[in-house]
C-alpha cells in the first residue's frame, strides 16, 4: 500500500470551499492563509473517492433509502475502534451534528429551559440553545498549568438548577482539544443522574486522538442502561468529509430517540442524498489505514508549531492537545483587545484564524489554528506570525 503524500497540496480555491472561497466574505480579503474552518486540507481516503465515482456512474440521483450495511459498517468501525458495541435499533440517522444540538435542546428542554455547555467551547453549543428558545447556562472549564479541566463541583450547582434540563458534552473538547478520563466521565454521569439530566455527547472528534496522548472513552460504554444519554458521532472530520453532511445519534432509550426523530420530521429532514450515505460507509469500511497515517502527520504537525512558539514566538502559547486537529492558542501576552487581536492577525501576519472570543468570554486574548493542512504552510503562517511580531511588538 502506497503511503498518502500529505506534503503534497491540493488547490481547494474556486471549489466553492468555505475554507478558502469565503476569505474575502470572513476577513475582508482574499490573501490570508486559511487556517479556521475545521476541515483539512488533505483528499479524502481514497476508498472513499472510489466509492463516490462508483455512485457517481449511476445516472439516477433520487431518494435514497439507508442501508442495513451502512449501519453495520458504522457498528463495526466502533466496536474494532472503540470497543462500544452498539445495537442496529439504537441508531438514528441525522443531517449532521450541528442540526442534531438543535433537534436535542427541542426534545428535551422546553422553552426558556437550561442546557448546561462547557466554554471556551465551539460557537454552535450557543446558537443551538439560544436559537431554539432556550437558556444557557455556562460551566467553564478551567485551565490550570496550561491544561484544561472540568469544574465538576460548579458543573454540580448548574445542574441542580430548577430549570436545567440538558448538558451538551464536546468530547474530545473543541477547541481546546482536550480528552477526557475516564474518571472525569464517570462523575460527569454521577451528576447527570443525580439531577435527572439528558446528556449529549458530541463525539465527532473521537477518532481524531494523538497517539501519544491517553485513548478517547465513548461516554455511553461507561453508563448505565437507564442514563438518559445521546451519542453524537460522524465520519466527517475523520475522513475529512463534512460536506457530505451525514452523521448519526446513538440512543438506547426508544422514548428518547422517538422525541429526536420527530423533532427531526417535522421540519422533513429524515432524508439523505445518496453520496452522503456512500462516503460514510466507505469511510467505516475502508479508511483506517488513512486514519493511521494521517494522525501520525498531525502528531508532527503539532510537535512543529509547538518547537517553534517555544523556540521563536514565546508571547503566543499553545495548549498541547490530545485530540483533534486544532491548536489552543493564548495570545494573551500581546495585550490586544479582541477585535484587534483577529485584525492584527488578518492585516499584519495574513492569517486566518477563528478569534478564541466566538468560542464564549473564556476565548477572550486566544485564537484558534487548524493544523490540518500540508507542513509547508504552516511553517509559512508562523514565519508570518514572527515577522508581523517583530514588526509591532519587538
Amino acid at each position: 500500500m502506497v503511503a498518502t503524500d500529505f506534503d503534497n497540496p491540493v488547490r481547494r480555491e474556486q471549489t466553492c470551499s468555505v475554507k478558502f472561497d469565503a476569505r474575502k466574505a470572513v476577513f475582508g480579503r482574499e490573501d490570508v492563509m486559511p487556517l479556521w474552518v475545521a476541515d483539512m486540507d488533505f483528499a479524502a481516503p481514497a476508498a472513499v473517492t472510489r466509492a463516490l465515482e462508483a455512485r457517481a456512474r449511476h445516472p439516477v440521483y433520487g431518494y435514497t433509502l439507508f442501508p442495513d450495511s451502512l449501519y453495520q459498517s458504522m457498528i463495526d468501525w466502533f466496536a474494532d475502534r472503540h470497543g462500544w458495541a452498539i445495537e442496529r435499533e439504537w441508531i438514528l440517522m441525522a443531517p449532521g451534528v450541528v442540526p442534531s444540538l438543535h433537534a436535542a435542546c427541542l426534545a428535551f428542554a422546553g422553552a426558556g429551559e437550561g442546557v448546561i455547555i462547557q466554554p471556551p467551547v465551539y460557537p454552535p453549543f450557543f446558537s443551538s440553545v439560544r436559537q431554539t428558545g432556550r437558556t444557557v447556562i455556562e460551566n467553564p472549564l478551567r485551565a490550570t498549568e496550561g491544561h484544561y479541566h472540568m469544574d465538576l463541583a460548579h458543573l454540580e450547582m448548574c445542574a441542580a438548577r430548577e430549570d436545567a434540563r440538558v448538558l451538551v458534552l464536546c468530547s474530545p473538547h473543541n477547541p481546546v482539544g482536550r480528552v477526557w478520563r475516564e474518571q472525569e466521565l464517570q462523575q460527569v454521569l454521577d451528576i447527570a443522574r443525580r439531577h435527572r439530566l439528558v446528556v449529549l455527547s458530541d463525539e465527532i472528534h473521537c477518532d481524531l486522538v494523538y497517539p501519544d496522548k491517553p485513548r478517547h472513552h465513548v461516554l455511553a460504554r461507561l453508563a448505565g442502561p437507564d442514563d438518559a444519554l445521546i451519542t453524537a458521532v460522524a465520519p466527517s472530520k475523520t475522513f475529512n468529509m463534512p460536506g457530505l453532511g451525514l452523521s448519526a445519534l446513538v440512543v438506547p432509550d426508544p422514548a428518547r430517540r422517538q422525541a429526536l426523530k420527530a423533532v427531526f420530521d417535522s421540519m422533513h429532514m429524515s432524508q439523505c442524498n445518496p453520496f452522503s450515505i456512500t462516503g460514510f460507509e466507505a469511510g467505516y469500511r475502508h479508511g483506517a489505514p488513512w486514519l493511521e497515517e494521517l494522525l501520525s502527520y498531525l502528531q508532527a504537525n503539532r510537535d512543529f508549531v509547538a518547537e517553534r512558539l517555544r523556540s521563536r514566538l514565546p508571547e503566543i502559547v499553545m495548549t498541547e492537545p490530545e485530540g483533534c486537529y486544532l491548536l489552543w492558542l493564548d495570545c494573551r501576552a500581546l495585550a490586544l483587545p479582541d477585535a484587534e487581536l483577529k485584525r492584527f492577525f488578518i492585516e499584519e501576519a495574513g492569517i486566518g484564524m477563528n478569534p478564541g472570543i466566538t468560542f464564549g468570554d473564556a476565548g477572550r486574548g486566544f485564537m484558534r489554528m487548524n493544523i490540518g493542512c500540508p507542513r509547508a504552510v504552516l511553517a509559512e503562517a508562523l514565519e508570518r506570525m514572527e515577522r508581523a511580531l517583530g514588526a509591532r511588538f519587538r
